[in-house]
């Protein structure tokens, strides 16, 4: 039993080396994370002074009020950046929100992609859930952009995440539409069954490297929605797998042998310009895009 934990405490480590190297090797942005000196940077330079200083005595009003920390970022490119990755970093690296109830959002702007997100703390994922966001970005965002008034509808997205989060906004909610973006529980899923199933199939043969292999698939499937999701899910998937593998060890087979398968298929906590910083809270991803 000594040698059998010793074998899935290497299989870990391994897993989790090459998750890291992934995190090192894969985001290399060649967008900086700009300093985070307001409530609102602007640094496109679309919003009228006063459109911005409404925005911001709005965002402090509600900080004041619930403790939650909206930020609004407008940039002039991603320069090839996915607006997903790039957003989650900024919002981890600003630590917008509170440390311990990680009630963060970010609402970013990339003006020559013409795409808009918005990025969402853990603490508030359950109130401006992803369907949520998304119906903001399509009914209160893109009308304004499409017709030319980029401060009217950063405004109103301002207004829509704020009023959604204090109870004063009522969007219908709707279904799962076709083509929709996959909300970051669908990737955990569906990293841990890819990985599981991969792990009992896909490595027949190398029976050892079993607990390996699917934990990998499911990183690289889950950190689609982020890197911590990602390693969430290679740790589950390599527990399952062992757990499935010794049972099938035993009942007298080697690793797996009783299981009948069928055929398969540079940052800082805060940036002080303005006096205005994170409080440390964090992301997993949740959200929405959209484009206009």
């Amino acid at each position: 039993m000594r040698g059998n934990l010793r074998q899935l405490f290497v299989y870990f480590i391994l897993v989790g080396a090459l998750s890291l190297v992934s995190v090192f090797i894969s985001p290399s942005f060649a967008l900086d994370v700009p300093a985070l000196t307001g409530r609102v940077v602007d640094l496109a330079q679309v919003l009228p002074a006063e459109v911005a200083a409404s925005l911001t005595n709005d965002l402090e009003a509600h900080e004041t009020k619930t403790g939650n920390q909206v930020v609004v970022l407008i940039l002039p490119s991603l320069e090839g950046e996915p607006i997903e990755s790039f957003s989650h970093l900024v919002s981890t690296t600003w630590k917008l929100g509170q440390k311990g109830t990680d009630n963060g959002v970010l609402l970013l702007i990339a003006l020559r992609e013409r795409k808009v997100r918005i990025e969402v703390g853990y603490g508030l994922e359950g109130t401006l859930t992803d369907l949520r966001s998304a119906h903001i970005i399509r009914q209160e965002i893109v009308p304004h952009f499409r017709a030319g008034d980029l401060p009217g509808g950063i405004a109103a997205g301002v207004q829509a995440i704020l009023g959604m989060i204090e109870g004063t906004y009522k969007a219908e909610e709707v279904r799962h539409a076709p083509g929709q973006e996959p909300t970051s529980f669908e990737y955990l899923i569906v990293g841990i069954v890819v990985g599981t199933l991969a792990g009992l199939v896909l490595s027949h043969g190398l029976p050892r490297s079993r607990v390996l292999i699917g934990g990998l698939l499911a990183f690289f499937i889950a950190q689609a929605a982020t890197v911590g999701l990602g390693l969430a899910a290679a740790g589950v998937t390599a527990f399952l797998l062992w757990l499935i593998l010794q049972a099938g060890r035993g009942q007298g087979g080697g690793w797996g042998e009783g299981i009948m398968m069928g055929p398969g298929g540079g940052f800082g906590d805060s940036f002080g310009g303005g006096g205005f910083s994170g409080g440390g809270g964090g992301f997993g991803g949740g959200g929405a895009s959209g484009d206009w």
